[in-house]
């Protein structure tokens, strides 16, 4: 499979109406660059054998494919070398938390899930294949996914709304025997976490001396937490839009419930403005706008991971007057928290040594092998390499091979 950008509009179809005399789509395009450059979509598929006579085609198809099939049903595990299976991933929506486009559909998402796909391509050489499923149901989705594994050596859930998401992750990890993997949770999570250790290292700190704020305890947020703590953040709190997870609380559902319990040594309460006042690190994964008081309440030296799109919760002309290093989810400004440093790499990882789930030691490997290649050019301006860095893919995905095999989840 090709994740190529194509353009197959011609001549002959341009301005063509539509059934029912609605106005012509081409009528996007001379307005939006975009709308051309999807024009038919971005991705197509490509063989990787010739197919040019009938010898050709007895191998590729009958009768010779059936030498093939039949040795794949006597040994099962002969499908990672006989077929795609062990270097193609599905990428898996509902539609449900497209972008900051929100609750769009299963069709308005295919956009994002074929530029998903071409990403895992031109980054990380692994092919993919956008799902878009018209349901929403965790047992609809868990069904119908553990159905069409059989043809994946992957799965990445995107875009699916929380609380849902954590539990569609867990029970599809629980049946199947290849990696699941919500970006959205851990791919932001793994970034973030290169981010911050390179930002503590700048500034002769470490990340048990820190103490975090996280605004928004959807999935990013508390991925973000989660992974935080396992790599030995000093404290971190998660502020939604009630104020502070704490233990307190009675309206929490059971995943901020077990969040409230990880996280918030301190024991703070009430607001998020109130829980920056003296934090070391602020992390915006919501929307919304932080006032600018409460980021200068923060300690010297503060770090503003302001990372909502495309309006950071803190812009930052006012963050770099309090904070030393400062990164939103924007490219047009420094330290992009992107996804696409981590995702592509941490499944060529997995996929390279086919391992059965992505566990957190390969997760945190991945954010290790990212802030290490930053290296000796480590500034305030640059404490997360480009997407567009040529050395990102392949350290996150020898990091990620390696901590599989260390971690007993590899099958080869």
């Amino acid at each position: 499979m090709a994740a190529e950008i194509v353009n197959p509009r011609s001549d002959s179809d341009s301005g063509a109406a539509q059934d029912g005399g609605a106005e012509p789509l081409d009528s996007f395009d001379a307005f939006d660059p975009a709308f051309a450059l999807h024009r038919g979509g971005k991705m197509a598929v490509q063989a990787t054998v010739p197919v040019r006579d009938k010898d050709d085609l007895s191998l590729a198809y009958t009768p010779g494919v059936a030498k093939v099939c039949s040795a794949i049903a006597e040994q099962p595990e002969l499908v990672h070398d006989y077929t795609w299976k062990s270097a193609v991933v599905a990428v898996v929506t509902d539609g449900t938390a497209v972008l900051g486009l929100g609750d769009i559909g299963p069709e308005a998402s295919l956009p994002v899930m074929e530029g998903k796909a071409i990403l895992f391509k031109q980054f990380g050489g692994v092919d993919a294949v956008p799902i878009a499923l018209d349901c929403t149901g965790v047992d609809e989705i868990v069904e119908t996914v553990v159905r069409l594994a059989p043809s994946f050596g992957g799965i990445n859930l995107e875009d699916i709304s929380a609380p849902r998401c954590f539990e569609i992750e867990r029970r599809l990890q629980e049946r199947l025997g290849i990696p699941v993997f919500h970006d959205d949770q851990h791919g932001t999570a793994v970034v973030t976490l290169a981010a911050l250790r390179n930002a503590a290292r700048l500034t002769g700190r470490t990340l048990g001396q820190l103490r975090a704020v996280i605004s928004g305890a959807g999935a990013a947020g508390v991925a973000i937490a989660k992974m935080l703590i396992e790599a030995g953040i000093g404290d971190v709190s998660v502020a939604d839009r009630k104020g502070v997870v704490s233990r307190d609380r009675e309206d929490l559902t059971p995943v901020k419930r077990e969040l409230a319990e990880l996280s918030n040594k301190a024991g703070l309460t009430g607001s998020l403005e109130s829980a920056l006042a003296g934090a070391d690190v602020f992390i915006g994964v919501s929307g919304g706008t932080v006032p600018e008081s409460a980021v200068a309440s923060m300690a010297e030296g503060a770090f503003v991971f302001a990372m909502a799109n495309p309006n950071p919760e803190v812009h930052p002309e006012v963050a770099h007057k309090y904070a030393a290093v400062v990164a939103t989810g924007r490219s047009d400004f420094p330290n992009q928290i992107n996804n696409v440093l981590a995702f592509p790499g941490i499944f060529a990882g997995a996929l390279q040594v086919r391992a059965s789930r992505i566990t957190e030691g390969m997760k945190i490997a991945a954010a290790e092998a990212l802030a290490a290649v930053v290296g000796d050019d480590l500034a305030a301006d640059y404490v997360i390499p480009s997407p567009f860095d040529e050395r990102v893919a392949p350290a996150v995905t020898a990091a990620v091979a390696a901590a599989a095999r260390a971690e007993g989840v590899a099958r080869r």
